[in-house]
């Protein structure tokens, strides 16, 4: 049966799980950063290559993300009388419906909802 650690022993024990606690937090943080710096690099280079080609849109839109102002919030689907639908089986049967219309053809029978 091992002997209770002593105060002393506890403390020792402690301050090493502080310590390596200390070093792996240092290190998330450092990737972290990492990260961040690649991630700018790459948005300045898509940056620099859009104008380059000439590609105005991109190049508008890297600028907008780069300076934390972009986002491009999904839109609706909406019913048959404009208003927008919320749940996800009433979105996809709308689809099929919009679909079947111009096809004049029933839907595929192997959908994702049976």
């Amino acid at each position: 049966m091992p002997l209770p650690l002593t105060t002393a022993e506890k403390r020792t024990e402690n301050v090493k799980e502080h310590t390596e606690h200390t070093e792996a937090n240092k290190q998330v943080k450092n990737n972290i950063r990492a990260d961040k710096q690649k991630c700018v690099e790459d948005l300045v280079w898509t940056g620099e290559k859009a104008a380059r080609d000439g590609n105005m849109k991109k190049l508008c839109n890297t600028t907008k993300n780069r300076a934390g102002k972009y986002s491009k919030p999904e839109r609706p689907v909406k019913n048959e009388d404009g208003k927008p639908m919320t749940e996800i089986r009433e979105q996809r049967n709308r689809w099929v419906e919009y679909f079947e219309e111009p096809l004049n053809r029933p839907a595929s029978s192997n959908s994702p909802d049976t």
